[in-house]
Protein backbone atom coordinates (compact mmCIF):
# COMPACT_ATOMS: atom_id res chain seq x y z
CA UNK A 1 0.00 0.00 0.00
CA UNK A 2 1.53 3.16 -0.70
CA UNK A 3 0.11 6.79 0.83
CA UNK A 4 1.27 10.29 0.61
CA UNK A 5 2.25 11.95 4.17
CA UNK A 6 1.17 15.35 4.28
CA UNK A 7 0.49 18.58 7.17
CA UNK A 8 0.90 21.70 7.95
CA UNK A 9 -1.25 23.16 4.66
CA UNK A 10 -1.82 26.34 6.46
CA UNK A 11 -4.51 27.05 3.86
CA UNK A 12 -5.54 30.69 3.81
CA UNK A 13 -1.99 31.74 5.63
CA UNK A 14 -1.32 35.44 4.81
CA UNK A 15 3.02 36.12 5.47
CA UNK A 16 4.14 39.46 5.47
CA UNK A 17 0.67 40.28 4.56
CA UNK A 18 0.82 38.25 1.31
CA UNK A 19 -1.93 35.87 0.76
CA UNK A 20 -0.63 32.23 -0.30
CA UNK A 21 -3.78 31.14 -1.70
CA UNK A 22 -2.76 31.15 -4.94
CA UNK A 23 0.80 29.42 -4.26
CA UNK A 24 -1.12 26.90 -1.85
CA UNK A 25 -3.44 25.81 -4.92
CA UNK A 26 -0.36 25.68 -7.30
CA UNK A 27 1.08 23.29 -4.99
CA UNK A 28 -2.01 21.03 -4.12
CA UNK A 29 -2.29 20.48 -7.63
CA UNK A 30 1.30 19.69 -8.07
CA UNK A 31 0.51 17.20 -5.14
CA UNK A 32 -2.02 15.35 -7.46
CA UNK A 33 -0.54 15.04 -10.07
CA UNK A 34 1.96 13.12 -7.76
CA UNK A 35 -0.64 11.01 -6.35
CA UNK A 36 -2.26 10.30 -9.87
CA UNK A 37 1.13 9.16 -11.07
CA UNK A 38 1.90 6.87 -8.23
CA UNK A 39 -1.32 5.43 -8.00
CA UNK A 40 -1.55 5.85 -4.05
CA UNK A 41 -4.10 4.42 -1.88
CA UNK A 42 -4.47 6.86 0.73
CA UNK A 43 -3.50 10.15 2.17
CA UNK A 44 -2.64 11.52 5.28
CA UNK A 45 -3.06 15.07 6.35
CA UNK A 46 -1.60 15.53 9.85
CA UNK A 47 -3.42 18.52 11.11
CA UNK A 48 -2.88 22.68 11.05
CA UNK A 49 -5.47 21.53 7.48
CA UNK A 50 -6.10 25.84 8.13
CA UNK A 51 -4.14 28.80 9.00
CA UNK A 52 -6.85 30.10 11.81
CA UNK A 53 -9.69 28.22 13.59
CA UNK A 54 -12.58 30.58 11.29
CA UNK A 55 -10.86 29.90 7.80
CA UNK A 56 -11.92 32.44 5.22
CA UNK A 57 -14.49 31.81 2.57
CA UNK A 58 -11.20 30.96 -0.12
CA UNK A 59 -9.23 28.22 2.04
CA UNK A 60 -12.78 26.54 2.86
CA UNK A 61 -12.98 26.02 -1.19
CA UNK A 62 -9.36 25.36 -1.78
CA UNK A 63 -9.78 22.34 0.58
CA UNK A 64 -13.10 21.28 -0.27
CA UNK A 65 -11.26 21.31 -3.96
CA UNK A 66 -8.80 18.86 -3.01
CA UNK A 67 -10.55 16.56 -1.13
CA UNK A 68 -13.20 16.34 -3.94
CA UNK A 69 -10.40 15.68 -6.30
CA UNK A 70 -8.67 13.21 -4.16
CA UNK A 71 -12.05 11.27 -4.33
CA UNK A 72 -12.42 11.90 -7.88
CA UNK A 73 -9.23 9.42 -7.82
CA UNK A 74 -10.27 6.66 -5.47
CA UNK A 75 -8.25 7.93 -2.96
CA UNK A 76 -8.87 7.59 0.98
CA UNK A 77 -8.38 10.27 3.17
CA UNK A 78 -7.34 10.39 6.90
CA UNK A 79 -7.25 13.94 8.40
CA UNK A 80 -6.86 15.49 12.00
CA UNK A 81 -7.34 18.93 13.36
CA UNK A 82 -3.91 20.39 14.58
CA UNK A 83 -2.89 23.38 16.86
CA UNK A 84 -4.19 26.14 14.49
CA UNK A 85 -7.58 24.18 13.66
CA UNK A 86 -11.23 24.26 15.14
CA UNK A 87 -11.65 20.13 15.35
CA UNK A 88 -15.62 20.66 15.59
CA UNK A 89 -15.52 22.86 12.38
CA UNK A 90 -13.15 20.85 10.40
CA UNK A 91 -15.21 17.78 11.48
CA UNK A 92 -18.18 18.89 10.34
CA UNK A 93 -20.02 15.69 8.36
CA UNK A 94 -17.70 13.69 9.19
CA UNK A 95 -20.06 10.69 9.58
CA UNK A 96 -21.60 11.36 6.29
CA UNK A 97 -18.04 11.98 4.27
CA UNK A 98 -16.63 8.06 5.42
CA UNK A 99 -18.93 7.18 2.70
CA UNK A 100 -16.73 8.74 -0.18
CA UNK A 101 -13.51 7.15 1.52
CA UNK A 102 -12.63 10.69 3.69
CA UNK A 103 -11.95 9.93 7.36
CA UNK A 104 -11.55 13.40 9.53
CA UNK A 105 -11.20 13.02 13.25
CA UNK A 106 -13.84 14.27 15.11
CA UNK A 107 -12.46 16.70 18.50
CA UNK A 108 -10.84 14.24 21.09
CA UNK A 109 -13.48 12.92 23.80
CA UNK A 110 -11.43 10.09 25.26
CA UNK A 111 -11.43 7.64 22.39
CA UNK A 112 -9.05 7.57 19.29
CA UNK A 113 -10.72 7.12 15.61
CA UNK A 114 -9.68 3.88 13.90
CA UNK A 115 -10.00 2.67 9.94
CA UNK A 116 -8.64 -0.32 8.67
CA UNK A 117 -7.69 -0.82 4.97
CA UNK A 118 -6.00 -3.90 3.35
CA UNK A 119 -3.54 -4.68 0.69
CA UNK A 120 -2.06 -7.88 -0.04
CA UNK A 121 -0.35 -8.20 3.14
CA UNK A 122 -3.40 -7.89 5.09
CA UNK A 123 -4.14 -4.81 7.48
CA UNK A 124 -2.95 -1.60 8.26
CA UNK A 125 -4.64 0.41 11.01
CA UNK A 126 -4.67 3.77 10.48
CA UNK A 127 -5.19 5.70 14.05
CA UNK A 128 -6.23 9.08 14.00
CA UNK A 129 -4.95 11.88 16.82
CA UNK A 130 -5.67 15.28 16.82
CA UNK A 131 -3.93 17.46 18.69
CA UNK A 132 -4.44 17.38 22.29
CA UNK A 133 -3.22 18.89 25.66
CA UNK A 134 -2.59 17.88 29.43
CA UNK A 135 -6.11 19.44 30.17
CA UNK A 136 -7.94 17.31 27.80
CA UNK A 137 -6.86 14.14 29.47
CA UNK A 138 -7.58 16.07 32.81
CA UNK A 139 -11.00 16.62 31.69
CA UNK A 140 -11.87 13.18 30.14
CA UNK A 141 -10.46 10.96 32.70
CA UNK A 142 -9.96 12.84 35.65
CA UNK A 143 -6.66 11.91 35.93
CA UNK A 144 -3.46 13.82 37.38
CA UNK A 145 -2.11 14.90 34.07
CA UNK A 146 0.78 17.83 34.08
CA UNK A 147 3.17 16.81 30.73
CA UNK A 148 2.09 16.59 26.89
CA UNK A 149 4.16 12.94 27.70
CA UNK A 150 1.73 11.91 29.70
CA UNK A 151 -1.13 13.26 27.88
CA UNK A 152 -0.50 11.57 24.63
CA UNK A 153 0.86 8.74 26.49
CA UNK A 154 -2.49 8.08 28.08
CA UNK A 155 -4.55 8.69 25.17
CA UNK A 156 -2.19 6.18 23.23
CA UNK A 157 -3.42 3.17 26.00
CA UNK A 158 -6.68 3.52 25.32
CA UNK A 159 -6.23 1.69 21.93
CA UNK A 160 -6.15 -1.84 21.73
CA UNK A 161 -3.24 -2.30 19.80
CA UNK A 162 -2.57 -5.54 17.61
CA UNK A 163 1.31 -5.52 17.18
CA UNK A 164 1.34 -8.40 14.52
CA UNK A 165 -0.81 -5.88 12.41
CA UNK A 166 0.79 -2.94 10.58
CA UNK A 167 -0.25 0.15 12.63
CA UNK A 168 -0.05 3.89 11.83
CA UNK A 169 -0.77 6.58 13.94
CA UNK A 170 -1.54 9.99 12.60
CA UNK A 171 -0.86 13.05 15.11
CA UNK A 172 0.22 16.39 15.63
CA UNK A 173 2.47 17.46 18.78
CA UNK A 174 6.07 18.79 19.37
CA UNK A 175 7.99 15.91 19.33
CA UNK A 176 11.18 16.57 21.34
CA UNK A 177 14.27 16.37 19.31
CA UNK A 178 12.71 17.70 16.45
CA UNK A 179 14.39 21.37 14.70
CA UNK A 180 11.63 23.96 14.80
CA UNK A 181 11.51 27.25 12.14
CA UNK A 182 10.07 30.54 12.85
CA UNK A 183 6.90 30.07 11.45
CA UNK A 184 5.54 27.73 13.96
CA UNK A 185 4.00 28.22 17.38
CA UNK A 186 5.82 26.78 20.53
CA UNK A 187 6.38 26.95 24.25
CA UNK A 188 8.84 28.75 25.97
CA UNK A 189 11.20 26.25 27.53
CA UNK A 190 9.79 23.05 25.47
CA UNK A 191 6.52 22.64 27.89
CA UNK A 192 4.61 20.90 25.01
CA UNK A 193 7.27 18.36 24.24
CA UNK A 194 6.29 14.84 23.56
CA UNK A 195 8.69 12.01 24.33
CA UNK A 196 9.28 9.78 21.34
CA UNK A 197 9.21 6.50 23.25
CA UNK A 198 5.20 6.59 23.48
CA UNK A 199 5.15 6.02 19.68
CA UNK A 200 7.88 2.74 19.72
CA UNK A 201 4.69 0.38 19.16
CA UNK A 202 3.55 2.07 15.83
CA UNK A 203 4.77 1.12 12.88
CA UNK A 204 4.52 4.11 11.22
CA UNK A 205 3.63 7.49 12.90
CA UNK A 206 2.78 10.60 10.31
CA UNK A 207 3.63 13.74 12.78
CA UNK A 208 2.41 17.19 11.97
CA UNK A 209 3.30 20.43 13.48
CA UNK A 210 6.91 20.90 12.60
CA UNK A 211 7.40 22.59 9.69
CA UNK A 212 10.81 21.42 8.59
CA UNK A 213 10.72 17.84 6.80
CA UNK A 214 12.57 15.44 9.10
CA UNK A 215 12.54 11.63 10.94
CA UNK A 216 12.94 11.45 14.95
CA UNK A 217 15.40 9.22 15.29
CA UNK A 218 13.87 6.25 13.29
CA UNK A 219 13.00 6.79 9.70
CA UNK A 220 9.35 6.04 10.39
CA UNK A 221 8.63 8.33 13.28
CA UNK A 222 8.21 11.53 10.35
CA UNK A 223 7.21 14.96 9.90
CA UNK A 224 6.07 15.86 6.37
CA UNK A 225 7.30 19.45 6.60
CA UNK A 226 4.97 22.11 5.18
CA UNK A 227 4.79 21.73 1.24
CA UNK A 228 5.50 25.53 1.03
CA UNK A 229 7.51 27.63 2.89
CA UNK A 230 6.43 30.19 5.18
CA UNK A 231 8.62 32.14 6.75
CA UNK A 232 12.29 33.08 5.74
CA UNK A 233 13.81 30.80 8.45
CA UNK A 234 12.63 27.82 5.80
CA UNK A 235 14.90 29.74 2.88
CA UNK A 236 17.19 26.60 2.35
CA UNK A 237 14.04 23.97 3.42
CA UNK A 238 13.77 21.36 0.69
CA UNK A 239 9.81 21.19 0.52
CA UNK A 240 8.48 17.32 -0.22
CA UNK A 241 5.38 15.29 -0.44
CA UNK A 242 6.72 12.01 1.72
CA UNK A 243 5.60 8.99 -0.20
CA UNK A 244 4.97 5.88 2.23
CA UNK A 245 5.02 2.47 1.03
CA UNK A 246 4.50 -0.40 3.50
CA UNK A 247 4.97 -3.80 2.27
CA UNK A 248 4.95 -6.99 5.13
CA UNK A 249 5.66 -5.70 8.27
CA UNK A 250 8.42 -4.46 9.04
CA UNK A 251 9.08 -3.19 5.35
CA UNK A 252 8.33 0.66 5.13
CA UNK A 253 10.07 2.50 1.95
CA UNK A 254 10.16 6.14 1.93
CA UNK A 255 10.00 8.57 -0.96
CA UNK A 256 10.63 12.32 -0.38
CA UNK A 257 9.80 13.82 -3.76
CA UNK A 258 10.00 17.46 -4.17
CA UNK A 259 7.88 20.32 -4.76
CA UNK A 260 9.01 23.20 -6.89
CA UNK A 261 7.04 26.28 -5.87
CA UNK A 262 4.87 28.64 -7.98
CA UNK A 263 7.25 31.51 -6.11
CA UNK A 264 10.05 30.49 -4.05
CA UNK A 265 11.54 32.63 -1.00
CA UNK A 266 14.82 33.64 -1.00
CA UNK A 267 16.98 36.43 0.63
CA UNK A 268 19.46 38.73 -1.18
CA UNK A 269 22.12 41.05 0.84
CA UNK A 270 23.79 44.08 -0.87
CA UNK A 271 23.96 47.74 -1.97
CA UNK A 272 20.84 48.90 -3.05
CA UNK A 273 21.61 49.91 -6.77
CA UNK A 274 23.61 46.58 -7.23
CA UNK A 275 20.36 45.02 -6.21
CA UNK A 276 18.40 46.77 -8.65
CA UNK A 277 20.48 46.35 -11.66
CA UNK A 278 20.59 43.10 -10.96
CA UNK A 279 24.02 43.10 -10.42
CA UNK A 280 24.40 41.48 -7.11
CA UNK A 281 25.52 37.83 -6.94
CA UNK A 282 22.00 36.89 -4.85
CA UNK A 283 19.86 38.12 -7.12
CA UNK A 284 20.95 36.47 -10.54
CA UNK A 285 19.94 33.12 -8.85
CA UNK A 286 16.59 34.86 -7.96
CA UNK A 287 13.55 35.07 -10.07
CA UNK A 288 11.67 38.50 -9.90
CA UNK A 289 8.78 36.73 -8.56
CA UNK A 290 10.35 34.84 -5.96
CA UNK A 291 9.13 36.41 -2.50
CA UNK A 292 12.06 38.25 -0.93
CA UNK A 293 14.03 39.69 2.13
CA UNK A 294 16.29 42.18 1.06
CA UNK A 295 18.78 43.65 3.42
CA UNK A 296 20.69 46.78 2.06
CA UNK A 297 24.33 47.22 2.97
CA UNK A 298 24.16 51.05 2.52
CA UNK A 299 25.57 53.03 5.42
CA UNK A 300 23.10 55.63 4.18
CA UNK A 301 19.21 55.22 4.05
CA UNK A 302 17.76 55.09 0.68
CA UNK A 303 14.71 57.36 -0.07
CA UNK A 304 11.69 55.45 -1.21
CA UNK A 305 14.13 51.96 -0.80
CA UNK A 306 10.74 49.69 -1.11
CA UNK A 307 8.68 51.48 -3.63
CA UNK A 308 11.72 51.72 -5.87
CA UNK A 309 12.16 48.13 -5.53
CA UNK A 310 9.07 46.57 -5.94
CA UNK A 311 8.67 48.04 -8.92
CA UNK A 312 11.03 45.33 -10.43
CA UNK A 313 10.54 43.11 -7.58
CA UNK A 314 7.19 43.17 -6.72
CA UNK A 315 7.05 40.31 -4.07
CA UNK A 316 9.49 42.06 -1.93
CA UNK A 317 8.16 40.99 2.04
CA UNK A 318 10.82 42.48 3.99
CA UNK A 319 13.16 45.05 3.37
CA UNK A 320 15.74 46.25 6.15
CA UNK A 321 19.37 47.55 6.51
CA UNK A 322 22.79 45.59 8.21
CA UNK A 323 24.46 48.80 8.38
CA UNK A 324 27.37 50.40 11.25
CA UNK A 325 24.06 51.98 12.64
CA UNK A 326 21.81 49.07 12.79
CA UNK A 327 23.85 47.00 14.49
CA UNK A 328 24.90 49.72 17.04
CA UNK A 329 20.80 49.53 17.67
CA UNK A 330 20.90 46.02 17.59
CA UNK A 331 23.25 45.39 20.50
CA UNK A 332 21.63 47.94 22.78
CA UNK A 333 17.85 46.17 22.27
CA UNK A 334 19.60 43.01 23.26
CA UNK A 335 21.17 44.69 25.96
CA UNK A 336 17.44 46.17 27.31
CA UNK A 337 15.52 42.66 26.10
CA UNK A 338 17.93 40.68 28.58
CA UNK A 339 17.39 43.11 31.33
CA UNK A 340 13.72 42.46 31.22
CA UNK A 341 14.21 38.21 30.85
CA UNK A 342 14.17 35.83 33.97
CA UNK A 343 17.28 33.85 34.56
CA UNK A 344 15.97 31.10 33.16
CA UNK A 345 14.12 32.34 30.15
CA UNK A 346 18.24 33.10 28.99
CA UNK A 347 19.72 29.84 29.68
CA UNK A 348 16.32 28.51 27.27
CA UNK A 349 17.51 30.65 24.84
CA UNK A 350 21.06 30.42 25.82
CA UNK A 351 20.26 26.67 25.19
CA UNK A 352 18.04 26.12 21.79
CA UNK A 353 20.97 28.56 20.20
CA UNK A 354 23.85 25.56 21.81
CA UNK A 355 21.42 22.18 20.82
CA UNK A 356 19.19 23.58 17.91
CA UNK A 357 16.01 22.85 19.83
CA UNK A 358 14.11 23.92 23.13
CA UNK A 359 14.80 22.15 26.58
CA UNK A 360 12.39 19.36 27.32
CA UNK A 361 9.99 19.14 30.48
CA UNK A 362 12.61 17.78 32.81
CA UNK A 363 15.54 19.29 31.94
CA UNK A 364 13.56 22.90 31.93
CA UNK A 365 12.48 22.10 35.11
CA UNK A 366 15.69 21.11 36.44
CA UNK A 367 17.65 24.55 35.74
CA UNK A 368 14.42 26.61 36.93
CA UNK A 369 14.68 24.80 40.25
CA UNK A 370 18.60 25.15 40.15
CA UNK A 371 18.46 28.83 39.60
CA UNK A 372 15.50 29.20 42.16
CA UNK A 373 17.90 27.23 44.96
CA UNK A 374 21.35 29.80 43.25
CA UNK A 375 18.71 32.71 43.88
CA UNK A 376 17.42 31.83 47.89
CA UNK A 377 20.94 30.87 49.10
CA UNK A 378 22.41 34.77 47.54
CA UNK A 379 19.03 36.20 48.90
CA UNK A 380 19.88 34.21 52.27
CA UNK A 381 23.65 35.41 52.58
CA UNK A 382 22.68 38.69 51.80
CA UNK A 383 20.35 38.75 54.63
CA UNK A 384 23.24 37.67 57.03
CA UNK A 385 25.12 39.99 56.05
Amino acid sequence: MKFLHLADLHLGKRVNDFSMIEDQEFILNQILEIAENEKIDATVIAGDVYDKSTPNEQAVSLLDSFLVSLSNLKIKVFLIAGNHDSAERLSFGCRLMEASGLHISKAYDGKIETTALEDDYGKINFYLLPFIKPAHIRSIFNKETETYTEAVNEALKQINLNKNERNVLITHQFVTGSSKCDSEDFSVGGSDNVDSWVFDDFDYVALGHIHSPQKIGRETLRYSGTPLKYSFSECNHKKSACLVEMNEKGNIKINLIPLKPLHDMREIKGKFSDILTGKEAGVKNSSIEDYLHITLTDENDIPDALARLRLVYPRIMKLDYDNERTRNSLSAQMTVSLQKKSPVEIFSDFFETQNGNSMNENQYNFINNLINSILAKDEHSSSVE
